[in-house]
């Protein structure tokens, strides 16, 4: 990963947070949950001992919530090999660095917005269009101090406007953490 450390930990971060809001099944290499530095080798254990860096934790908790957000809602998993599970909302964005997608369940008002942003700048008042008015909650947030990140966030989510982005009718302003995932569900 490029940059600096805490710039190669938040790329990693991202990086899960991306594969887990894709399609299709997810896997991960021994030693990946816990950003194992040196590449598994069957004939040592993993490097367990990392653990005790904040940042080799911080994966682990990132992965540790991916995978429980991931069996707790419908919307991540439930039509996983269905054309109709996933949808862009703008995968175009290149001067930005900055994918949004949605993802859907059975149920057409179970739907969890994700928006990722690849650089390492933050983007303030980033506008996204949602499906749906009300209150959209911050379910994941890469960028969480918990997960090694700076903190930086949506406190807890934000109320969609009724202006019209990305060819929907509403719309959030969202606060996009430099090298991050963000994942919003509507309440």
């Amino acid at each position: 990963m490029p940059g600096d450390e805490w710039q190669k930990y938040a790329n990693l971060r991202l990086l899960f947070g991306y594969m887990y809001a894709q399609p299709g099944k997810k896997m991960l290499f021994m030693g990946c949950e816990f950003g194992q530095v040196r590449e598994w080798a069957h004939d040592t254990s993993l490097e367990w001992h990392v653990l005790q860096y904040p940042l080799h934790k911080g994966v682990q908790n990132w992965v540790a919530q991916l995978n429980q957000v991931y069996r707790e809602q419908p919307a991540l998993h439930q039509l996983d090999t269905d054309s109709a599970g996933f949808e862009w909302v703008d995968c175009n964005d290149t001067a930005a660095s900055i994918i949004s997608l949605l993802r859907k369940s059975r149920s057409p008002a179970d739907q969890i917005l994700i928006v990722c942003n690849f650089t390492p700048v933050p983007r303030y008042g980033y506008r996204v269009g949602v499906p749906s008015g009300g209150f959209w909650r911050e379910l994941l947030n890469s960028d969480a101090q918990e997960y090694g990140g700076s903190g930086m966030g949506n406190l807890g989510g934000m109320h969609a406007d009724a202006q019209p982005t990305h060819g929907r009718p509403f719309s959030v302003s969202l606060t996009l953490p430099p090298l991050s995932a963000l994942f919003l569900k509507a309440e």
